[in-house]
């Protein structure tokens, strides 16, 4: 999501007959997020309204219904509940949790490297709710620092399930088209083969590089370039200064094969506290 420029004119409006639009919040490629108040319940919420140029469009309406369903699968603390959808006059929204947090985005600018000590409870935060995400038969398919939000007591949310996909959803793209953000791409993905849950674990395994050496594992001129430096280019080195038994798990996360990989969320759960022990680090958020 980048800063808000939304319409505006939309504050005040009432989504469902119950929904108050009061501030934006950010803008997507499809959506736009809103603080909004539950006039039921009084209680602050955010909502995802389609743009304004998709009103109407139906395979935008389609993604907006899936993303719902498949967020609504999924109940874990370490996930953004989505608490309803609906749509009014062609344009479809999301009504989830406000999450009083900021995006992992921030903590990476220029360059900035998160101590290993802070970033362990983080990754196994995510590796939870991407556990919990896969034991629903849901792949999310766009693991990034963005949509990984912190909040001010160290709690993680996971949010955006924008292009997830479950086994049993119509396929809303053409055959072989990426899904995905270059940068977080894992290589099977790059190559137009099916995501898996293994996948999102490999993009986590980037966000997890990104934060401990400060630059990315894979750059190129172009976002084809960067996908296939995914597939096809060995994983540096991480800085002299980062201890072993992390760089051990990061690189298990960023294997080529998705079955070299850990097997589950929980298994890499168990790796990232096994490696806190060996450094003596807490794991608590």
């Amino acid at each position: 999501m980048t800063p808000p420029n939304t319409d505006r004119y939309m504050a005040g409006r009432v989504l469902g007959g119950r929904y108050t639009l009061l501030a934006p919040v950010a803008r997507g490629g499809m959506g736009e997020v809103w603080k909004a108040r539950d006039r039921e319940t009084g209680r602050l919420v955010a909502a995802k309204v389609l743009r304004p140029e998709l009103s109407g469009e139906e395979l935008s309406l389609s993604r907006l219904r899936i993303e719902a369903r498949n967020a609504m699968r999924v109940q874990h603390p370490n996930i953004a509940s989505v608490l309803d959808s609906g749509e009014d006059d062609g344009r479809g929204w999301i009504v989830m949790e406000l999450v009083d947090g900021r995006p992992l985005t921030d903590y990476l600018r220029d360059g900035a490297r998160v101590a290993v000590e802070d970033l362990v409870p983080v990754l196994i935060q995510v590796a939870l709710a991407l556990d919990a995400a896969a034991a629903a038969g849901v792949v999310h398919r766009d693991i990034k620092p963005a949509n990984i939000l912190i909040r001010p007591d160290g709690v993680v949310k996971l949010t955006d399930f924008g292009i997830s996909r479950t086994s049993d959803q119509a396929n809303l793209t053409a055959a072989g088209m990426v899904m995905g953000t270059a940068q977080y791409l894992p290589p099977e993905q790059a190559m137009g083969e099916t995501a898996t849950s293994l996948s999102d674990l490999y993009a986590l395994g980037v966000i997890a590089y990104e934060a401990a050496a400060g630059r990315r594992p894979f750059t190129g001129a172009t976002q084809v370039d960067i996908a296939f430096s995914h597939v096809n280019d060995p994983v540096p080195t991480l800085p002299d200064d980062i201890p072993v038994p992390f760089a051990r798990v990061v690189s298990h996360l960023l294997e080529k094969d998705p079955r070299h990989r850990p097997a589950t969320g929980a298994a890499l759960v168990r790796e990232l506290v096994g490696a806190a022990r060996t450094l003596d680090i807490p794991v608590d958020p």
